[in-house]
């Protein structure tokens, strides 16, 4: 375990006698347990600082500091210039506020200092869309025979994941770690705290275009995690062979190379899938002389290139065909897609967390496969830059192809409107919203049971609020 000695060694090279264990480190002083090391950001909003006095009456033993609190709080200084004598620190009543020039980059220097501790190989995972699901699964297949550690939620930043790398201990054989990319050097930074032996690549597309660029400063940035791996046999690329973006990513990197995809010429492929609706898919799993045949309840034909990438990592790390297979089985991966019943009796998926012309372009393939009147519910795609009106009009031509009735929200998914009457949908058949209130009272009025209604768009239209007024509507 992490312990107060491993904090001040990070954090000045001298390690004194201090055995007080760390339970966890926390950002919310809502969610400290007893023991844990309270880390006060100063934000935007608000600054940590004002709740160290909570966060040790709930029970931390120790908090990160960059400026003075007001209060009586015993402060060990651990800036170079005021350095606090150290011998007899173990001996201080808890609890301590230890005082550095910077909390932020002090707790990615106790990561970096605790990852090279420990013994144990660590997967890393990026891409524009299905980097959620795809850790989730993997560490579900890791966990047949493995201690398993996965940053939770959406940690997958300069904070999250760092917080997430204090709660590995010795015990642990691996950790999966979610990468999130929002501008150049953030994937590499990441990596030189966490070193993973193992990268994955789930896709490149234009979600975050807005930020870098294009496709190719997406390519860039994603590339850090391929070129930051060990060189082979000990480093391990993960590579999507349908996409050609990620396959260029094998002229990145020393390490070795595993493709999965649909084709043949990866090294692990799939083919005859089968959607069964909500009831997952199934698939046949080529791997060199072997076939298997596999059922997974993921979601959506799209899902088996996360079923693929989970199965490769669990055969680079030596797993049985068996504790793989039993791994995929697992129910409880499909992170972000939920299904529930409007009070009308129609299906609603609720696919609101996020969108991108790739995600929703898989939403509707799903769609497709079910039984009954389909209505898509398509919100604008934030943040993609020069990509807007290519992937909103990609969108709307799919939808075209697929659904009854076409009902768009924002300014944006205007362009969604427009493609899909252009390709073919009726006018009547497609309405367009510019506030959400008015879309849900169309939704309460016009919906039936039999009707599978998909709501989907990016997370800052709040698109959750259509499937909550439709769960409780009379």
């Amino acid at each position: 375990m992490l312990t107060l000695a491993d904090v001040i060694e990070a954090l000045t090279q001298y390690r004194p006698h201090a055995p007080q264990v760390i339970t966890e480190a926390a950002i919310d002083s809502r969610q400290v347990i007893p023991g844990s090391l309270f880390v006060a950001l100063p934000g935007e909003r608000r600054d940590g600082h004002d709740f160290v006095a909570e966060a040790f009456q709930r029970g931390a033993a120790f908090a990160l500091i960059q400026r003075d609190l007001a209060g009586s709080f015993t402060v060990v200084d651990l800036r170079p210039q005021h350095l606090s004598p150290l011998q007899e620190v173990g001996k201080l009543p808890l609890p301590i506020c230890l005082r550095v020039e910077n909390t932020l980059s002090a707790l990615q220097q106790i990561a970096r200092f605790w990852r090279r501790r420990l013994h144990l190989r660590v997967i890393g995972i990026t891409g524009s869309v299905g980097k959620s699901t795809t850790k989730e699964l993997i560490a579900e297949v890791l966990s047949q025979r493995y201690r398993t550690l996965k940053n939770p939620g959406n940690l997958n930043n300069e904070i999250g994941l760092p917080l997430t790398i204090l709660q590995l201990g010795h015990g642990h054989d691996h950790a999966v770690l979610e990468m999130g990319f929002y501008v150049p050097g953030e994937i590499a930074f990441l990596c030189d705290i966490a070193l993973p032996q193992v990268g994955v690549i789930t896709n490149i597309g234009t979600v975050h275009a807005e930020r870098a660029g294009s496709q190719e400063a997406i390519f860039r940035g994603k590339s850090e995690l391929v070129q930051a791996l060990p060189a082979a046999p000990e480093g391990v690329a993960v590579l999507n062979f349908d996409d050609p973006w990620v396959r260029k990513m094998e002229e990145k990197t020393q390490a070795r190379v595993f493709f999965y995809g649909l084709s043949p010429q990866a090294h692990l492929w799939a083919d005859h899938i089968e959607g069964l609706g909500l009831e997952g898919i199934r698939f046949r799993l080529h791997y060199g002389h072997e076939t298997l045949h596999v059922r997974v309840p993921l979601i959506g034909q799209h899902s088996v290139h996360t079923a693929l990438r989970a199965a490769a990592v669990g055969i680079i790390e030596g797993l049985t065909w068996q504790e793989i297979l039993d791994g995929l089985r697992m129910g409880h991966t499909q992170l972000r897609l939920t299904v529930t019943r409007s009070s009308s009796g129609a299906l609603v998926i609720d696919d609101t967390y996020n969108a991108s012309p790739e995600s929703v372009l898989a939403a509707l393939n799903l769609l497709q496969e079910l039984e009954g009147r389909k209505i898509a519910v398509l919100g604008d795609m934030l943040e993609l830059g020069p990509y807007e009106r290519q992937g909103h009009e990609l969108v709307g031509m799919r939808a075209a192809q697929v659904v009854e009735r076409l009902v768009t929200l924002g300014p944006r998914a205007h362009m969604i409107a427009t493609a899909a009457r252009r390709a073919g949908m009726k006018r009547s058949a497609v309405l367009e919203f510019d506030e959400i209130q008015s879309l849900i009272e169309w939704l309460q009025k016009h919906l039936r049971p039999g009707d599978v209604v998909l709501v989907k768009g990016s997370h800052g239209l709040r698109m959750d609020r259509i499937v909550a007024a439709l769960e409780v509507a009379e």
